[in-house]
């Protein structure tokens, strides 16, 4: 993107100096009173045409040069525009593919986590299971309730889309 851009800069210069040199190749090669009429202008550049054809010639391939030029430039302003459409996509990608790098590794975490916890809240309803008829019997009163509702998150995916659900224990 960077080379093409500095074509362009180039380009610009070089259509840039051949104006100025068809500027200075034009002035003053045709005298115009202020008091002549637009037909006599034009007859004195024909006039002018015919007796300088070298300088006629050279003005012609300088116009010839200028017009090939801007038509290049165009054609590199589009592809820089190209160019800068298509990295945008490919940023958008790459920025794209990095963000659900991380969020698969904090969605294998949490799976992890909610697989460590349901373990945990297992192993505390065994517990609650051996020890609740002797907690009643001393201070007539469950140990501990609410098993039935327990849920850890889990993520899952379908390959594109992806969804957190509760997975009751």
């Amino acid at each position: 993107m960077e080379q093409i851009q500095a074509e362009i800069v180039a380009l610009h210069s070089q259509i840039q100096a051949l104006q100025q040199e068809r500027a200075a190749l034009t002035i003053n090669n045709v005298k115009s009173g202020e008091h002549h009429s637009p037909r006599a202008i034009v007859e004195a550049y024909r006039r002018h045409a015919r007796e300088n054809p070298q300088l006629s010639a050279e003005l012609q391939g300088i116009d010839n040069a200028i017009a090939a030029l801007e038509f290049q430039l165009n054609y590199k302003q589009a592809e820089l525009a190209r160019w800068k459409i298509e990295s945008r996509r490919i940023s958008q990608e790459q920025e794209l593919e990095e963000a659900k790098r991380i969020a698969q590794l904090h969605a294998e975490r949490i799976n992890q986590l909610a697989a460590d916890l349901a373990a945990e809240i297992r192993l505390l309803k065994a517990c609650a299971d051996h020890l609740s008829p002797i907690y009643w019997q001393v201070y007539y009163k469950p140990f501990i309730t609410g098993f039935k509702t327990i849920s850890v998150p889990y993520v899952r995916s379908d390959g594109e889309v992806w969804t957190i659900v509760n997975r009751i224990v």
